[in-house]
């Protein structure tokens, strides 16, 4: 009887070690497409701003990086995202929710010649993401500042009209906006070279975004 007893009470011990690891079992998909920003360039190893957004959402969330380096919004632009397999796997993770930070590669002068068709390009990859059965909430996002001259041939200038868009799009098509632009507007020292955010610029984008999304938890549906 007592072998019994320790039996159950051993087996008893282990069922409660497995129960919140079940409980870990995300809620909510989140899908950050983007370019090199969003990819995580300039911040340290797996401090992206999507790794950072993850820990600070917690267990209920799951948080995927789909950013691309170099990559526009523009179809016709040096280096389209709409022609990456991490596009396509966006579209296939059934998100709840898309945040799409596309823009700053635009600005470049090979890209902004084709300006005129941002705003209907954009259009487009927005409806591609509702379009989906998971229905997901779409954010866009300000793209970051662009301090002094810029780099890369990005820059601010373009940047301005880059927002106008945004904003415009927002507006529209009634999109909730992530303004990672005034997270990091006063902090030229966490874009160290004039493009990219470092760990602590991320940092702040995530919390721009954490902000955003977590009161939308108690509205999405798992």
């Amino acid at each position: 009887m007592k072998r019994l007893v320790s039996f159950i009470a051993a087996l008893s011990a282990l069922t409660a070690m497995a129960q919140p690891a079940a409980q870990e079992n995300p809620k909510f998909r989140v899908a950050c497409v983007g370019d090199s920003i969003t990819q995580g360039s300039g911040a340290a190893r797996s401090k992206s701003y999507p790794s950072q957004l993850k820990e600070l959402l917690g267990k209920d969330w799951s948080v995927e990086n789909f950013g691309v380096s170099g990559r526009t919004l523009l179809k016709k632009g040096d280096h389209p995202y709409w022609n990456e397999k991490a596009y396509k796997n966006a579209l296939s993770s059934a998100p709840h929710v898309v945040i799409i930070m596309l823009g700053t590669n635009d600005t470049k002068p090979q890209n902004w010649k084709f300006e005129h068709e941002f705003y209907a390009d954009y259009t487009q990859l927005i409806q591609s993401f509702q379009e989906l059965p998971s229905k997901p909430v779409v954010f866009v996002c300000r793209p970051c500042p662009v301090p002094g001259k810029g780099n890369f041939g990005i820059n601010d200038a373009n940047l301005q009209i880059v927002i106008q868009h945004v904003d415009k799009l927002a507006k529209e098509h009634k999109l909730p906006i992530i303004d990672m632009h005034a997270a990091l507007k006063d902090h030229p020292e966490l874009l160290p070279d004039r493009v990219h955010p470092n760990t602590e610029g991320a940092a702040l984008m995530a919390a721009a975004a954490a902000e955003t999304l977590k009161p939308l938890g108690q509205t999405l549906k798992p």
